[in-house]
C-alpha cells in the first residue's frame, strides 16, 4: 500500500523507500556501451530537481484527454513481465514498446475529466518502480473552464553526444535546455505543446555528412539500415542511441504532472526538408515513416483523435499519429497538424500541381469543418510549417526563395515548389478569419525563432477586417551554429506573398511561449535567452514581451 499523503510505502519508512528504489536503480546493469557508444537506455539523475524520486523509470510522458491518460515510460532495467500501473482504484498492465522490454505504454480510459488522479508505477510483483504522482484529466468538452495556459515550444532536440567539442556546438547542452524547460514549468502550465524537431539525425539531406552519416554518429549509434524494419533489428539499437539522449535524456520525468502533446515535423522523419534532382526528402518514404512512428511508439504519446477526424487517419483505438485537435472545454480548441506525413506534390520544374497540399485533401476539410463548427470560444491551428515568415526552404507554404544576387523573394521561381501549397494555406487563412468573433490564431515553430505578427492579406485576399495572428513560439535546443542565419544564411522574414504587420521581427534566440487564454483574450507571454548570460539567468527568466489579442467585439 502506499500512503496517499506522503507518497511512501505504508509500513516503509520513507527513506527506506527512497533508498531501496534509487539502490535498485544504481545497481541495475545498462546494455554495455560500444566504444563511445551511449548506452541503449540513457543515463538519467536519479533525483529530480523537486526531490522527486524516478528510481527506476528513465522517462515518463504523459498524453492527457477528458477520460483518458496514455502514458509513455522507458525503464533503466529490462523487464520480462508487464510493469503496472495503478490508477483510480485499477491496475492496468503495461505494453511492451520495443524489443527488449525497457520501454512501457499504459492506457486508461473511462476516467473523470476535471480530475487530479495519483498514478503508481509497480512491476510486475508489485514493488514500486518509482515514487507515486499526480496527474490531471483535462476538461469535458462542454465544459466552461475561465482559463487556461499553455506552453509551447518548438525545435528542443539535437545530439549533444555527436556536436559537443570544439566549434560544432549546433546544439544547447542538454543542461541547459533542462534548465530553460524546468523555469518554463514553474510556471504551471496546464498543457504542453512540443511543436516537432524533437531529433537531429539527418540521413540522406545534404546534411546528412556533417550529421547521420557522419563517422562521429556511426561512432556514438551504429548506422542505420534502411532495407530493414526500424523496430525488432540492429536498427533499433541505432535509434536508442541516435534518439534516446534527445527524448529520453532530455525530458527524464519532469513532465510526468503535465499533459503534453507532441507534434512531429521534418526532422523527426530523420530528415531536412529540401528537394533537387537527386532528392525530394518528402513525403516520407517508407523507412523515414517508419522511422517516425517508431520513434513516437517508444517515446512520447500518440495525439488522441477527434470524433470528426477521418477514419483513415485514426487508429481502431481512438489514436492519430499526425492531427488531432485539443480541446480545453468550450474555451479554447488547438488544431495540431504534421505538414510532412501526408504532403503531396507532383510539381516538376516544368510544371506546378494546384492540387498539392502540405495536408492531404481529407485532412484539410476535417480543418476546415473543424475552424467553421468548433463551439469554442478561442481556436488556434498549429500546424508544424509555421505561416507568415519563410526561410526560403522548399518545404514552405510559400514561393520565396533567394535569387542570384543572395535576395530572398519571389523573383525566382522555387524549384520543386508546387503552387497547390500556397492555396492550401489561403484556404485555411480565409476559413480562420471568417469566424468574426474570434481572433484567428496560427501558432508554430520550425524556424527556430521568436515572433509575432498579423497577416493583413495574402496576395488579392484581404484579412485586414480580421487580421490572422501568427507567433513562432521560440526554440529551447539550438546552439549558436544551429541558427537559420548561421547554416542557411538567411533570418526569416514575411513571405512578399503577404502584407503584414509584425508586431515582433523574428528573434534568433533560444526561448519558449506561454498562451493564457480567458474568454475575452489570448495574451501571448514570449521568453528569451542567449548563452552569454550565463545558466544561471534560466533561473530566474521573466517575460520580455507580451501581445494581448483580445476577442473581436
Amino acid at each position: 500500500m502506499v500512503d496517499r499523503e506522503s507518497g511512501a510505502c505504508r509500513g516503509i519508512p520513507r527513506r527506506a523507500f527512497l533508498k531501496g528504489v534509487v539502490g535498485a536503480a544504481a545497481g541495475a546493469a545498462l546494455a554495455p556501451a560500444l566504444g563511445c557508444r551511449e548506452p541503449l537506455v540513457p543515463t538519467a539523475a536519479l533525483a529530480t530537481a523537486d526531490g522527486w524520486d524516478p528510481g527506476e523509470v528513465v522517462h515518463l510522458l504523459p498524453g492527457v484527454g477528458p477520460t483518458r491518460i496514455r502514458l509513455k515510460t522507458s525503464l533503466r532495467t529490462p523487464r520480462d513481465r508487464s510493469p503496472r500501473l495503478a490508477v483510480a482504484g485499477r491496475v492496468v498492465a503495461g505494453v511492451r514498446a520495443d524489443s527488449r522490454g525497457s520501454f512501457w505504454t499504459f492506457d486508461v480510459a473511462e476516467l473523470r475529466p476535471s480530475t487530479r488522479y495519483r498514478l503508481e508505477l509497480r512491476d510486475a510483483d508489485g514493488r514500486p518502480l518509482c515514487e507515486p504522482w499526480p496527474l490531471r484529466t483535462l476538461p469535458a468538452p462542454d465544459a466552461r473552464p475561465d482559463r487556461l495556459r499553455l506552453l509551447v515550444y518548438t525545435c528542443a532536440g539535437g545530439p549533444e553526444n555527436l556536436y559537443n567539442f570544439g566549434f560544432w556546438n549546433a546544439y544547447l547542452p542538454v543542461a541547459a535546455r533542462q534548465r530553460m524547460l524546468r523555469r518554463a514549468l514553474e510556471f504551471e502550465p496546464d498543457a504542453v505543446i512540443a511543436n516537432g524537431d524533437h531529433v537531429y539525425w539527418d540521413l540522406q539531406s545534404k546534411f546528412g555528412w556533417a550529421m547521420g552519416r557522419s563517422w562521429r554518429a556511426r561512432a556514438v549509434a551504429g548506422q542505420f539500415d534502411r532495407a530493414q524494419a526500424v523496430l525488432g533489428t540492429r536498427n533499433e539499437d541505432v535509434l536508442l542511441r541516435a534518439f534516446g539522449p534527445q527524448i529520453a535524456g532530455l525530458y527524464g520525468v519532469m513532465f510526468r504532472s503535465h499533459p503534453v502533446f507532441f507534434l512531429q515535423d521534418d526532422h523527426d522523419y530523420g530528415e531536412n526538408d529540401e528537394a533537387s534532382a537527386a532528392l525530394r526528402t518528402f513525403p516520407p518514404d517508407r523507412f523515414a515513416r517508419d522511422l517516425a512512428r517508431s520513434t513516437q511508439r517508444l517515446y512520447y504519446p500518440e495525439l488522441f483523435a477527434d470524433a470528426s477526424l477521418p477514419a483513415a487517419f485514426q487508429s481502431p483505438g481512438g489514436l492519430s499519429e499526425s492531427y488531432a485537435s485539443l480541446r480545453w472545454g468550450r474555451l479554447f480548441e488547438a488544431l495540431l497538424y504534421d505538414c510532412r506525413r501526408g504532403l503531396t506534390n507532383t510539381a516538376d520544374p516544368d510544371r506546378s500541381d494546384a492540387g498539392s497540399g502540405l495536408v492531404p485533401p481529407e485532412i484539410e476539410r476535417w480543418l476546415v469543418e473543424r475552424t467553421r463548427h468548433s463551439p469554442c470560444t478561442h481556436l488556434a491551428h498549429m500546424p508544424s510549417t509555421p505561416m507568415l515568415w519563410t526561410a526560403g526552404k522548399w518545404g514552405e507554404w510559400y514561393p520565396d526563395c533567394k535569387d542570384e544576387d543572395g535576395r530572398l523573394g519571389t523573383a525566382t521561381a522555387k524549384p520543386y515548389w508546387p503552387a497547390g501549397w500556397r492555396e492550401q494555406h489561403d484556404r485555411l487563412l480565409l476559413t480562420a478569419a471568417s469566424r468574426r468573433d474570434r481572433t484567428p490564431f496560427f501558432v508554430s515553430g520550425d524556424l527556430h525563432a521568436i515572433a509575432a505578427g498579423r497577416i493583413l492579406a495574402s496576395g488579392a485576399h484581404s484579412l485586414r477586417e480580421n487580421p490572422a495572428v501568427s507567433v513562432l513560439v521560440g526554440p529551447p535546443g539550438t546552439g549558436p551554429l544551429g541558427w537559420p542565419s548561421k547554416f542557411r544564411g538567411q533570418r526569416p522574414i514575411p513571405s512578399e506573398t503577404l502584407t503584414v504587420d509584425e508586431i515582433l521581427a523574428p528573434i534568433e534566440e533560444n526561448g519558449f511561449s506561454l498562451l493564457d487564454v480567458t474568454p475575452d483574450a489570448v495574451e501571448v507571454s514570449q521568453f528569451r535567452w542567449t548563452p552569454a548570460q550565463g545558466e544561471a539567468a534560466l533561473d530566474s527568466l521573466e517575460p520580455f514581451v507580451r501581445h494581448r489579442f483580445p476577442r473581436p467585439g
